[in-house]
């Protein structure tokens, strides 16, 4: 039985605290968003039809949340804030294509549904979205893009 060098134990250890560090605080930033992004679409639905309100509400949210990403959860990636933003409009389709599906499923069965049942609806989409966000964000935007 062969066992794993040190240099090895101590690379496996490292990646797994990058790892931890990064969902601790793509946990965070994307609790934060999703809060802000319930609050905003409940606001904004007042005056504005779902799908507006949403669009609105997500394409605010996904810029501040794409940057605090960026500096925080990513931090040491040489990425630049360009590229970040370009692969986050990609995610930001997906995201408004699922949580758009979400609203209208609800105001197809409920069609009186309020704000508030509308915003509540969307909560487990956005954090369906968030974890979809992580995971391509880590494997493809920020993969081994580490400063020299």
């Amino acid at each position: 039985m062969r066992r794993p060098s040190a240099r090895h134990s101590a690379s496996a250890r490292s990646g797994r605290a990058t790892l931890t560090r990064q969902a601790g605080w793509f946990a965070v930033i994307g609790v934060a968003s999703t809060a802000g992004q319930a609050l905003l679409y409940w606001v904004l639905r007042h005056w504005s039809p779902p799908l507006m309100a949403n669009l609105a509400s997500l394409g605010f949210v996904t810029v501040l949340n794409t940057e605090a990403n960026r500096r925080l959860t990513f931090r040491g990636a040489a990425v630049r804030a360009v590229r970040a933003h370009l692969a986050a409009g990609v995610l930001f389709v997906l995201a408004y294509l699922v949580t758009s599906g979400a609203v209208l499923l609800l105001r197809h069965y409920r069609p009186d549904a309020s704000p508030a049942r509308e915003t509540l609806v969307l909560v487990p989409s956005f954090a369906l979205v968030t974890v979809v966000r992580f995971t391509l964000l880590r494997l493809v935007v920020f993969a081994g893009r580490r400063p020299h």
